[in-house]
């Protein structure tokens, strides 16, 4: 192995103990600063402010920033974890489920669009003028690049929207396919922030089954499609 690659692998490592020790020094600062009951009782405080606040702000207010500021780069999670405790007393379960969904729809519709209508034909412009092409995918991939990048692990939200709709994918295919991989997840992750937030122990066991099962299906989805691509490319 060359030396090279022995600091590739050491430079990773250090960087994790680096971070570990401030997080536990920050931590540690303010355990020693304060009481810890104390300090949990403060945060709880800051909590339910912030989520009366919203509660205050009304189901409009948040659905909207929720089909809005994640195509921003706030993360989508944000949203769906504490709608459930926030609006489920007043709306009903069924109803936070179904305007999450609507707002995760507008989110991917909204994204797609800057990127293909906005973004495509100024990249393209630019490409062009350097005697470039940008790439095109092609119509038999088309279902495979959707699925790859839904349920390749670490890629956020956002840029996959923005990756699909910089490669031209035809709307129909991307919000059908994009639909059925996304929504699933979706409603896993209310149902879990409700039954976190909310203390309800059966419920929390009930949603971790949901997101497993979802998580199951997921992976089996990218296995098939990840034996499939080996097999074109072999052929």
């Amino acid at each position: 192995m060359s030396k090279q690659a022995a600091s590739g692998k050491k430079i990773p490592v250090l960087k994790l103990a680096v971070a570990a020790v401030v997080v536990l020094a920050v931590a540690g600062a303010l355990l020693l600063s304060g009481d810890p009951k104390a300090l949990l009782a403060q945060g709880k405080e800051w909590y339910d402010r912030a989520m009366d606040a919203v509660r205050e702000a009304g189901p409009l207010a948040f659905f909207t920033a929720m089909a809005i500021f994640p195509g921003l780069g706030a993360p989508m999670l944000a949203f769906s974890l504490p709608v459930g405790r926030i609006f489920g007393p007043t709306l009903g379960m069924p109803m936070v489920v179904f305007w999450s969904l609507v707002a995760t729809l507008v989110n991917m519709t909204i994204t797609y669009a800057l990127a293909r209508r906005g973004l495509r034909p100024v990249l393209g412009a630019v490409v062009k003028r350097l005697g470039y092409k940008l790439p095109e995918v092609e119509s038999g991939d088309i279902v495979d690049l959707i699925v790859i990048l839904r349920l390749t692990p670490g890629i956020p939200f956002l840029v996959q929207n923005y990756l699909l709709g910089l490669a031209d994918v035809p709307a129909g295919r991307y919000l059908t396919v994009s639909s059925l991989l996304v929504l699933p997840q979706a409603t896993a992750f209310v149902l879990f922030g409700n039954a976190l937030l909310s203390g309800q122990g059966r419920l929390v066991l009930i949603a971790i089954g949901v997101l497993a099962v979802v998580t199951a299906g997921t992976h089996l989805v990218r296995r098939h499609y990840g034996a499939k691509r080996k097999i074109a490319v072999k052929s």
